[in-house]
């Protein structure tokens, strides 16, 4: 593979291992975050640090970004010292981050106007799979700079399909993650279900996990509820907000989606617990505070 100037910016929970797999792969990385100790394990890697989003797209062909919200999306890339005041002719900018359809195309719009090209490619898969190089990648974006950007996405994930147009990979991820909230509540309402049957639930595991109730979810976060184990995958936090960019995108196409509004409310109940910070999974504890179970 070609060695790349590859800008990254974002070094969080998933950021942290997609970087990391890309200069695995023996590219050059050019680094930014808010926070720089999150970066300080790819710095001691070889990593190159630089001071602002417009300093690692003067040092790029390709730049990356895997931040957290659609404001931080809209701040890196638009501000004075984002990505784009340093942009330049020919360079692909490439944002991971679970963001709005519309500012993705807003982006692909303010590159094309600089002679330069965007893709929005957001991911699923969690801690686990940026770790094992395993994600699903969701492309939106022309043809061309998808398959420039191609083997890079082939460093981090196993299932990268291209769904169209700037702002289809984000729309996507709306599928994705409108999957996701159905899945989640029914897993954590089965677990709880199984404890007050008094059944042993990782016995209970080994049953449903290869039948028609076989999913993702049960594999990698049923076990991590039995133990207790709240850590971040995914935030709640962020789920909230990729939810509630699914309900605005419902709204503007005219659709109900009753599920997924409950699943919302009940997140927010559970933030409102002051977990906003716990992985995703900790929906049951909600679910179990209305069931009254300790």
């Amino acid at each position: 593979m070609e060695t790349r100037q590859i800008g990254w910016i974002g070094t969080g929970v998933m950021g942290q291992s997609q970087a990391r797999h890309l200069m695995n792969a023996g590219h050059s990385l050019h680094l930014y975050s808010r926070t720089r100790a999150k970066a300080e394990d790819l710095l001691s890697a070889g990593a190159s640090w630089h001071e602002s989003p417009a300093e690692v797209a003067r040092h790029s062909e390709i730049v990356f970004t895997m931040v957290g919200f659609p404001k931080d999306v809209e701040e890196v890339y638009f501000q004075d010292q984002g990505i784009l005041a340093g942009t330049t002719a020919g360079m692909i900018l490439v944002d991971m981050t679970t963001t709005k359809p519309s500012l993705a195309e807003r982006i692909y719009a303010a590159a094309r106007d600089l002679d330069a090209q965007s893709v929005d490619a957001p991911v699923s898969g969690g801690d686990v799979g940026a770790r094992n190089g395993t994600l699903s990648i969701m492309v939106g974006g022309d043809e061309e700079p998808v398959a420039s950007v191609m083997p890079l996405f082939e460093c981090m994930g196993r299932n990268i399909v291209h769904q169209g147009k700037a702002g289809a990979g984000q729309h996507t991820k709306m599928v994705n993650q409108i999957t996701i909230a159905g899945t989640m509540i029914g897993v954590c309402e089965a677990m709880i279900y199984g404890r007050k049957a008094g059944l042993d639930l990782e016995t209970v595991l080994k049953s449903i996990g290869s039948g028609a109730a076989g999913c993702w979810t049960l594999d990698n976060l049923a076990p991590r509820i039995l133990a207790r184990n709240f850590d971040p995958g995914f935030f709640i936090d962020h789920f909230i907000k990729d939810m509630e960019i699914a309900l605005d995108e419902a709204a503007r196409m005219d659709l109900s989606l009753p599920g997924l509004a409950l699943v919302n409310q009940l997140y927010r109940a559970v933030k409102a617990q002051g977990k906003g910070d716990r992985g995703t999974h900790a929906l049951v504890l909600a679910l179990e505070q209305m069931c009254h179970m300790d």
